[in-house]
């Protein structure tokens, strides 16, 4: 019976050693691709993790952009109210003095400057802070993650500190130069109207747009950025390492307003705050009802004129609202954007992954 067995074994030997060669390789291979399968899992675990991970600190982030643009609405409203002072034009008003006309003349100036003033620092103040927060959050990424080569911070509290008060030039000699520019081009566009003139929605709608055209024809960065880094370059064997760290921080926020993707969120954001200036004007525009002229829409832009020296205290008040650290439709419009927070992801995204991975 053996030698029968082991006849049978030595005729047919090659099939065993191949079906074992194969049954053996099959067996191998089987181990290393679930050795392998384990390591892709256990590798698509970690990349899930550190991306939800990312995006958690992302959201936070955005978060505290939208708590910082309310905190910052008051001293910003504070700011243009000061500069742009209407009420102390109109207690003058009340003791009817003998230039009256001439004091309406100003008013005229100060209260469109100071509405559109108004418009365009909060629109900056909301996407400047969507880069700075954005850049800062980035680098705290960094900071934090487990696989970071180097115990150096990229963003030390103290950088952080000095990086962030930047945004004081916003509110300080950026402002005023806003100012300047704002009140040359109202005076150009509505200096000749006369108080008595009546102007419809579409009409006051124009006189924004010309006057829109005059300021953005200059560099509007400058606004919100001082120009500085030269004088800091200058006294370059003074400076500490956090000092340089800073101005390195400072000059790629600059990189990024200069960016097209910059002037484009920026250009949305001010197409939507005049618009939402112009959706508020619109409701004293409003024909009382069963006024409407015949063929005439309610909401025509053209069915209701009022003389300018009315237009004036309409105007005037929009300051409060546009500037509110309570959450207005103007400021919510502005931070809930789609193209800003697209523009905040993207800047988040750049300054989130290490610069190896970027190469």
């Amino acid at each position: 019976m053996f030698s029968s067995v082991w006849n049978f074994v030595k005729r047919h030997k090659r099939k065993f050693i191949f079906t074992g060669a194969v049954v053996g390789g099959v067996y191998f291979l089987g181990r290393y691709a679930q050795k392998r399968l384990s390591e892709f899992q256990e590798k698509e675990a970690t990349e899930y993790i550190a991306q939800a991970r990312r995006q958690f600190h992302f959201e936070s982030n955005q978060r505290t952009c939208n708590m910082t643009v309310l905190s910052m609405l008051p001293p910003l409203k504070e700011a243009i109210v000061n500069q742009l002072n209407s009420e102390s034009l109109t207690a003058l008003l009340k003791t009817k003095p003998a230039n009256k006309l001439e004091i309406w003349e100003d008013l005229k100036i100060i209260s469109f400057t100071r509405t559109i003033v108004a418009v365009y620092s909060t629109c900056m103040l909301v996407v400047l802070l969507r880069v700075q927060l954005n850049i800062i959050g980035g680098y705290l990424y960094l900071d934090n993650s487990a696989g970071k080569n180097t115990t150096t911070p990229l963003a030390p509290p103290d950088v952080q500190q000095q990086y962030l008060s930047s945004i004081q030039h916003l509110l300080g000699d950026g402002l005023m130069e806003l100012m300047t520019v704002v009140k040359k081009a109202v005076q150009s566009s509505l200096g000749d109207v006369p108080l008595k003139q009546s102007l419809s929605l579409l009409e006051v709608e124009q006189q924004l747009s010309w006057i829109r055209a005059e300021v953005e024809a200059g560099l509007m960065s400058r606004y919100m950025l001082a120009d500085d880094e030269n004088a800091l370059a200058d006294q370059a064997c003074g400076l500490t390492k956090n000092d340089t760290v800073t101005i390195r921080l400072l000059n790629e926020t600059r990189d990024m307003l200069d960016s097209p993707d910059f002037t484009t969120v920026l250009n949305v954001s001010l197409n939507r705050g005049f618009s939402r200036l112009l959706d508020n004007l619109a409701e004293f525009f409003r024909p009382p009802p069963g006024d409407s002229a015949p063929g005439l829409a309610p909401d025509n832009l053209s069915a209701v004129s009022l003389p300018v020296a009315k237009i004036i205290p309409i105007v005037n008040g929009q300051v409060n609202y546009i500037c509110s650290e309570t959450p207005s439709h103007f400021v919510q419009d502005l931070l809930m954007n789609d193209q800003v927070k697209e523009f905040a992801a993207n800047v988040y995204e750049t300054f989130s992954t290490p610069q190896d991975l970027q190469k």
